[in-house]
């Protein structure tokens, strides 16, 4: 086993080659990952149970399959992204040719999460790889079936010197990493993490792409269908048991629809996991938590929100165990905005509602707080759907559902403020691992040689005379 240095020298040696790959080599590389994905996907379904509980239909909709939905937009769509885009024509310099050329950054740093361990970690190595560049990729360790089964998978695809997996704790690898000259740093995460990270790669000045989350907002408007809103905002919180960075972390509600809203979606929870508490514990549908210590923060939270007068529609604190990682999917009414509850990102299966009684009140208590990575809206009415949208801000927003924004792989994903820094999926994954270099061809005329020393002022101020009037006409 190489040290990490002896890997990041020898990807050193290969990134120019790398980088002077053609779509068609890419490509091929592309279609050897999905080929060995698709191959060796149950091995993956195996190990992600292991971890923590995840079903097989749940984790090939939101990770094998999204996954394999990048690598082929980035296969069907790679040629044309590295082609060099013209840039318009110049008044000043007629004869010259501007383009824009995209190039690698060279060498890459993806750290990947253990909530969707195959997704976010599959994703930008596959957006880096169509860039041109070498990669060094750290899985989670608190996924270490999967984070063995991806080092596997990589190195049955690609050379170390190209693509090396290295597993390990983030405190003591990931700080090892840090300290290497890495190119450009792609970190997903929580926001206390990504800022040490970003502190790290300022040192080299290296790029950073910043995946993040915190507390995502639904708004409930009072047009809402109540039906409808609760049966989806039960699938969007209960998905990976809440362990999603655009997870519904709270909901806003008018004060008359807290009850109603949280009876139907405590309804939709058991119609999907089942009827007792006892059920919905042993369902192989629902996730487990990944660690006890989050089921310990879980279980706190909600005592905390319990001792202040909210009220379990549904689940509770009394029902987590924490030997078996298990918080139960709970609805929390009478939240207010001083419990522990509202002051972090949960990430678990807990949904607090707030009520409010103008949506005013409800669009001040989002600018109060820092941008959130996801918004969602529920409701008919387009002008207060407008409205949130003018006087919020957030990563992403999807208006009457949830988690979806993030399918659409011809928009951006990303964070704002304290919920991240750039954005991938795309063309705007490959964007993130390129560097977009200006190149100008000086034309047979140079009209720059009135402008050399030595300046004479008659002349100077006749010359810039002239050229302001040429200007004038052709720019209007």
């Amino acid at each position: 086993m190489n040290t990490l240095e002896e890997i990041f020298e020898a990807q050193g040696k290969k990134r120019w080659a790398v980088a002077g790959t053609t779509a068609k080599e890419r490509i091929a590389k592309l279609k050897k990952l999905r080929k060995a994905i698709v191959a060796r996907q149950q091995e993956f379904y195996d190990a992600v149970w292991a971890d923590f509980h995840k079903p097989k239909t749940e984790a090939w909709l939101t990770e094998v399959f999204p996954a394999l939905e990048e690598i082929d937009y980035a296969i069907k769509h790679l040629r044309k992204w590295m082609k060099d885009k013209p840039g318009k024509w110049s008044w000043l310099f007629p004869l010259n040719k501007s383009i824009s050329h995209f190039e690698p950054k060279g060498r890459v740093l993806i750290m990947a999460p253990w909530n969707y361990p195959f997704l976010l970690f599959i994703s930008p190595i596959a957006a880096a790889i169509a860039a041109g560049n070498v990669v060094i990729a750290k899985p989670s360790h608190k996924t270490p079936h999967v984070a063995a089964f991806l080092e596997s998978l990589i190195a049955e695809v690609f050379a170390q010197d190209e693509v090396a997996v290295v597993q390990g704790a983030g405190a003591e690898v990931g700080d090892a990493l840090l300290a290497l000259p890495f190119d450009h740093v792609f970190f997903t995460g929580s926001p206390r993490i990504g800022a040490h990270v970003a502190e790290c790669a300022a040192k080299v000045h290296a790029g950073v792409t910043l995946e993040l989350g915190g507390k995502s907002p639904t708004i409930i408007l009072e047009d809402v269908n109540v039906a409808d809103a609760a049966k989806k905002i039960a699938w969007g919180k209960s998905l990976n048991a809440g362990q999603t960075c655009i997870a519904p972390d709270y909901m806003l509600c008018p004060r008359s629809l807290v009850q109603p809203l949280a009876d139907a979606i405590a309804d939709n929870i058991r119609k999907m996991y089942g009827d007792t508490e006892d059920t919905r514990k042993n369902c192989e549908n629902f996730v487990h938590i990944v660690e006890s210590k989050a089921v310990e923060r879980h279980k706190a939270l909600m005592e905390d929100a319990a001792k202040k007068g909210a009220t379990a529609v549904i689940g509770g604190a009394v029902n987590c165990e924490i030997a078996g990682r298990y918080t139960p999917a709970t609805v929390l009414t009478g939240v207010t905005p001083d419990m522990d509850i509202m002051q972090c990102e949960i990430f678990g299966p807990i949904l607090p509602i707030v009520a409010y009684d103008t949506l005013e009140e409800a669009i001040s208590f989002v600018q109060s707080r820092p941008k959130p990575l996801a918004l969602y809206i529920f409701g008919k009415s387009k002008r207060d759907t407008k409205r949130v949208m003018c006087e919020t801000t957030s990563g992403s927003t999807c208006v009457n559902h949830c988690i979806l924004q993030i399918e659409n792989l011809s928009v951006p994903f990303g964070g704002v403020g304290m919920s991240g820094t750039g954005n991938y999926h795309g063309i705007y994954g490959f964007k993130t691992f390129s560097h977009e270099r200006n190149v100008m061809h000086q034309g047979t005329f140079d009209p720059m040689q009135f402008f050399y020393p030595p300046y004479h002022k008659a002349s100077d101020k006749s010359l810039r005379a002239k050229i302001q009037r040429i200007a004038k006409k052709i720019l209007g």
